[in-house]
């Protein structure tokens, strides 16, 4: 399935993509407005969901929403990409020797197709396609070989960053954080549709021309190993959301960074696509 928060008439509620168009699932017992409850009940509903029925919408008449609003953690890994990481050691940033993770703070989730905006605190906004993980289960030690087990579904995230800001805080945090910097979707592609997300071709635009164009299989620690990892650590809970590393083409070794009037289209094969265009902080306001 593909799931879906959308807006219609100014109401926000959970759907199911169907071709071009958005199944209203709202009527469906114990479907809420928050997809991370859907996620938790997903095993018991997956039937009901499959079958239900209800007011049907052209995709071109709904407004998307971030699919998981209200996840309670947003985690990405830094130079997970084997190229990504040469494009980085070439700059003077050593390869971690282990996986180096951080905080993108759940306030920055951005719609798939809602205006990222370039803050006016900073030169250097960078674009990023990721390979979004949303986590399904509550779990924690969970083997590598067991990982697939807890992932409910994939979507595509654009890690924007703030290059001046991840120098300014060492963990990341504040450079991966600005309001409107993780946009997400454009749908909750359940894991039963993507047999193989190690082998999905990703590409990002910007205006047009090609930056990032990758497979998934370039990752240097594998989505399995990336759960098995964070879950030594702690507790992963539905609709976690786990960005899983970015391919080489990045703005910052050429200085090409976003600018107000950029639009950036990501696409990863079987999720769709996402687009974003970016605005100035004034204009915004």
């Amino acid at each position: 399935m593909k799931l879906v928060r959308f807006t219609e008439q100014g109401r926000t509620r959970i759907g199911k993509v169907i071709n071009d168009r958005v199944v209203d699932l709202s009527a469906v017992p114990g479907v809420s407005e928050s997809m991370r409850q859907l996620i938790t009940d997903l095993p018991q509903l997956r039937m009901t969901l499959e079958e239900a029925s209800g007011p049907a919408f052209p995709l071109a008449d709904i407004q998307l929403e971030a699919p998981v609003q209200d996840a309670q953690k947003f985690l990405g890994i830094g130079m997970n990409y084997r190229k990504h990481a040469d494009e980085a050691r070439l700059a003077g940033i050593p390869i971690p020797e282990s996986q180096m993770w951080f905080n993108k703070q759940v306030s920055c989730i951005n719609g798939p197709f809602s205006p990222v905006v370039k803050p006016d605190a900073s030169d250097k906004m960078d674009y990023e396609i990721e390979l979004g993980v949303v986590i399904g289960k509550r779990c924690r030690h969970v083997k590598a070989s067991n990982a697939a087990a807890v992932i409910a579904g994939y979507l595509i995230v654009n890690d924007v960053s703030a290059r001046d800001w991840l120098h300014k805080s060492p963990t990341f945090t504040l450079g991966k954080s600005f309001d409107t910097h993780g946009p997400t979707g454009p749908w909750l592609t359940t894991a039963d549709e993507i047999p193989d997300p190690l082998n999905l071709n990703m590409k990002l635009y910007v205006n047009g021309e090609l930056r990032q164009h990758s497979g998934s299989g370039d990752m240097i620690y594998d989505i399995y190993a990336q759960i098995e990892y964070l879950s030594t650590v702690m507790t992963l809970e539905p609709g976690d959301i786990l960005a899983t590393g970015t391919p080489s083409g990045i703005g910052a070794p050429t200085g090409r960074f976003l600018q107000p009037g950029d639009v950036m289209r990501l696409e990863i094969e079987g999720l769709g696509h996402i687009e974003n265009h970016v605005v100035a902080e004034a204009a915004h306001a």
